[in-house]
């Protein structure tokens, strides 16, 4: 796209907020976003930003609209826009306001990561890990923002432009240049370890920077089909610690504002799965979802609790489970070893206690056919539901080549999004839509 709104400008307004200016009167003196964009304070301040957005907004969209696609969540509102998420098919309209939605969102969260992976180096008074701290997280979020668009759109732009029409790739190279950005931050902060600075007034004390860089290593290359790599990196995420996004009264967690407060959406009984591919024991039912049940247009749904269940409630950015489930999956497609897979396979079945998010399944061991394609169902099955509405099982639907539509709409109802009719508009350039 050609990116109307300089998202420079951006930090220009974190940096007012953080610095409590009132705003009613235009300051004569108040930094131009050159200016901000070249200091320790605006590009801190930008880092702050760009992570928040991605945790709010970002994530609003990434794991709301591919989850109702994905037959996760039943579009339950009278807008058009849900009703035409929930219908699927060609029913998706150009104009539908989701499907804009996500795409504007990562454009605006790939412009702030440009603006930092451009000013960040000339900025004066960051020491090294400070600055590789910065460089790192940017590449990390940009790198997100790319992966969104490809898994929702069949192509996308690999970088945006505020002077001319952006060029689009097929995914597959959005992938591999998404990987090509982890690599970066991976070796920036193996140059120079990340500072105390960073972690204490960018990161936080709950946002593990080098372990979601490998996660994210291992999640993207999983899904553009480097096995060795992803099984790789999956080996180098420290499972004993964590990462999340946090969120407060004033920077409400977007799940709990859109499955409980305004409730366009609900939860498909079992995950949305049919009986054969859902554990009626299985304890993560109890987490994601709460009682009782509704029955709205035929379709049974319930409340959504899980990470959606406070506006307090943090969002893992990976869980340890999600990385055994790479493991598992990559050990497999490698032709590796069926008991590896399957231990692991059962390291999350058998879960009772101790998962840091409280996400334990509670199942026996694995009793189906420990073969390459009975294994490899498994691991479907526990995605589903470790990793529910999480954004991931619509592209994990395409991996697996589960049922699609036309002729089946059970667990996706569109193979990618139709282009943003206001994309078109501005960008020549935008691909012919595909037909579902």
């Amino acid at each position: 796209m050609k990116r109307k709104i300089n998202y420079k400008y951006f930090v220009i307004a974190v940096v007012l907020v953080i610095s409590s200016c009132k705003m009613d009167q235009v300051n004569p003196n108040a930094a131009s976003d050159a200016q901000v964009l070249t200091t320790r304070e605006g590009i801190i301040a930008l880092s702050v930003g760009l992570r928040q957005y991605y945790s709010t907004t970002g994530l609003s969209n990434t794991m709301v609209s591919p989850s109702v696609t994905a037959r996760e969540m039943k579009g339950v509102a009278t807008f058009s826009n849900v009703i035409e998420l929930e219908e699927g098919g060609a029913n998706v309209s150009t104009p539908n306001a989701n499907v804009l939605a996500l795409w504007s969102s990562m454009q605006a969260e790939m412009g702030m990561c440009e603006n930092i992976i451009n000013y960040a180096p000339k900025a004066s008074g960051l020491d090294a890990g400070t600055l590789s701290g910065i460089m790192a997280q940017a590449y990390l979020f940009k790198a997100t923002a790319l992966t969104e668009l490809a898994m929702a759109f069949e192509e996308a732009n690999l970088n945006t432009s505020i002077t001319a029409p952006v060029q689009f790739v097929p995914r597959a190279q959005v992938f591999a240049y998404a990987i090509s950005l982890l690599d970066l931050g991976i070796a920036a902060v193996k140059a120079n370890p990340i500072s105390t600075t960073f972690t204490t007034s960018i990161a936080g004390p709950d946002f593990d920077l080098v372990n979601s860089l490998y996660a994210y290593e291992a999640r993207i290359n999983l899904i553009a089909g480097d096995n060795q790599k992803a099984l790789d990196n999956a080996n180098l995420v420290d499972l004993t610690k964590t990462s999340k996004f946090d969120y407060s009264t004033l920077s409400p967690n977007p799940l709990y504002t859109v499955y409980n407060i305004t409730k366009s959406y609900f939860p498909r009984a079992h995950f949305g799965l049919a009986d054969s591919l859902y554990y009626p024991g299985d304890n993560r039912l109890s987490f994601y979802f709460t009682t009782p049940s509704n029955v709205i247009n035929g379709d049974t749904v319930v409340t959504y609790a899980g990470f959606g269940a406070s506006q307090t409630t943090s969002i893992p950015v990976y869980t340890p489970d999600e990385i055994r489930l790479i493991q598992a999956e990559a050990t497999l497609r490698l032709n590796g070893s069926l008991t590896t897979a399957l231990n692991l396979i059962n390291a999350v079945r058998t879960q009772t206690s101790g998962d840091p998010f409280g996400v334990n399944a509670g199942l026996p061991a694995y009793s189906g056919p420990v073969t390459y394609a009975g294994l490899l169902e498994e691991v479907y099955k526990q995605r589903c539901a470790e990793l529910y509405c999480s954004g991931l099982k619509w592209e994990d639907t395409r991996r697996f080549n589960r049922p699609a539509p036309p002729a089946n709409s059970t667990e996706r109802n569109r193979i990618f999004y139709p282009y943003p009719n206001q994309e078109r508009i501005n960008n020549p350039n935008t691909p012919v839509d595909p037909a579902i």
